[in-house]
């Protein structure tokens, strides 16, 4: 075995027992003694693997196959959770392993359903880990993504320059760059919400959530936050950084050669955001425009955060949005929408070939010079293909725990996509502390699923279950 796994997972151990350290000191320094010790159990153990995994040098940086890969990535949102879990189960609230280990699953995929019925209830250093969770799950989402590059087209792998295989010293180069990036971008959220006159620990708690597309929110209730219409856009405003492409501002700024082509993906979520933004100021004009907003960048971002109140009438427009997400490399976990828009156009070319013999089949992508082949478009039907079981499986599975089929289905797209339960999706009072095992496992699971990339399960399934 390669150890390049055991120094990528080790990274994060190393990482998890850094930001436990923080809370720690965070403890002391604002005199919280109460849950200061449960924190020393994730500060031991993920250092102690983490220096092991990292310095073990038994195994060579050879080159690993991609079910190799795909195996560490699933084996670190299965373990690393466990880590995080551990402030919660040792804390004073008497939290069952199951429910720990459900809120942090929930934080590291960035989904943001939480056991806790009301946040004032616990203090604030783990109101603070659970942010930070989150930030850890959306920095490993993209390190994820670059571990996994083989199994995505070239336009993807052309952001990374010429890195197609496993060279260290290009690892390093685009793990630093990433790094950099996702801190810098989590620092300007900060600061955005800061001014706006956000206190320091509710500015720095959604700075940690917002860039990882999470739902957790460090108070019940954002409009005692959010108390004017420019505060309310600003906020919304953030939300964008989890729905464009990461590399965007950095490759506005810093790329040389500023081809539209390297731009077409977010060029057209521009489009399609503004289409949706004037839609819903046309229709629905009788509704406040900056909570409008407010609701369409939650939805897009899949992050979900909204305010309490009635917003039944929409839900099902907003649930759509949710389904759409966002880029490729973004943060966000939506089946995205250049995947559907290149879907549409392929289905269409198809059936007016079909109507009109000369018809010639138009596969290249507007405003680029990219073509698509047919290969990215059967990963791109095979991965709407999964997602339709997953969201059936899903549904089945909550409705045999004895969760009506109405909110069975909207949990189950929304475990799927990452994004919390709020009255944006009519399911805000929902209570998942009083849920039956069953149902918690099955959630944590398509948690998972729903972070990992679709087609990912199925080279899996295919290597082991279905050997020649």
């Amino acid at each position: 075995m390669s150890r390049y796994i055991f120094v990528f997972t080790g990274s994060f151990l190393l990482l998890i027992s850094l930001l436990s350290f923080v809370n720690i000191i965070y403890s002391y320094y604002f005199n919280l003694y109460l849950n200061v010790s449960s924190y020393l159990p994730t500060l031991i153990s993920s250092l102690f693997l983490g220096l092991i995994l990292v310095f073990y040098k038994s195994f060579n940086f050879k080159k690993i196959t991609i079910y190799q890969k795909i195996f560490t990535v699933v084996l670190g949102y299965l373990i690393l959770p466990v880590l995080i879990s551990f402030p919660y189960y040792f804390s004073i609230y008497n939290i069952t392993f199951i429910d720990s280990y459900f809120e942090a699953i929930s934080g590291f995929t960035s989904t943001g359903f939480t056991i806790f019925e009301n946040i004032k209830h616990i203090d604030s250093s783990l109101i603070l880990w659970r942010s930070t969770s989150q930030w850890i799950g959306g920095l490993y989402f993209l390190f994820c993504i670059i571990l996994l590059i083989d199994l995505f087209d070239n336009k993807l792998k052309n952001l990374f320059t010429n890195f197609i295989t496993f060279n260290s010293s290009e690892f390093l180069k685009q793990s630093f760059k990433i790094v950099l990036i996702y801190v810098f971008l989590t620092f300007f959220i900060f600061l955005i919400l800061k001014f706006i006159n956000l206190r320091n620990f509710d500015a720095l708690n959604f700075a940690l959530t917002i860039i990882s597309s999470g739902g957790f929110k460090p108070i019940n209730e954002i409009n005692y936050l959010l108390k004017n219409d420019f505060k309310i856009i600003m906020f919304s405003l953030t939300f964008l950084l989890s729905f464009f492409s990461l590399f965007l501002i950095y490759n506005l700024v810093f790329l040389k050669n500023k081809y539209l082509n390297f731009f077409t993906e977010d060029f057209y979520l521009l489009l399609y955001l503004l289409f949706i933004i004037s839609i819903f100021f046309i229709f629905f004009s009788d509704k406040n425009f900056s909570l409008l907003l407010l609701s369409i960048t939650s939805s897009v971002s899949n992050i979900g955060i909204f305010y309490y109140e009635d917003s039944n009438r929409l839900s099902f427009l907003y649930l759509i949005l949710v389904i759409i997400g966002g880029s490729f490399f973004s943060t966000s976990s939506g089946l995205r929408f250049f995947k559907i828009l290149t879907l549409i156009k392929f289905s269409l070319n198809e059936l007016l070939s079909h109507s009109k013999p000369k018809q010639i089949l138009i596969n290249k992508v507007m405003f680029g010079k990219d073509k698509v082949d047919y290969d990215v478009i059967n990963k791109y039907f095979l991965s709407i293909l999964i997602f339709v079981i997953s969201l059936t499986t899903i549904t089945f599975l909550l409705s045999l725990s004895g969760i009506k089929f109405e909110n069975s289905i909207k949990l189950g797209l929304l475990t799927i996509m990452n994004t919390v339960n709020s009255s944006l999706y009519a399911l805000q009072d929902f209570n998942f502390s009083n849920l039956n095992i069953s149902a918690k496992v099955s959630l944590i699971c398509f948690m998972i699923i729903g972070r990992v990339e679709f087609i990912t399960l199925i080279i899996l399934i295919k290597k082991y279950l279905f050997k020649n």
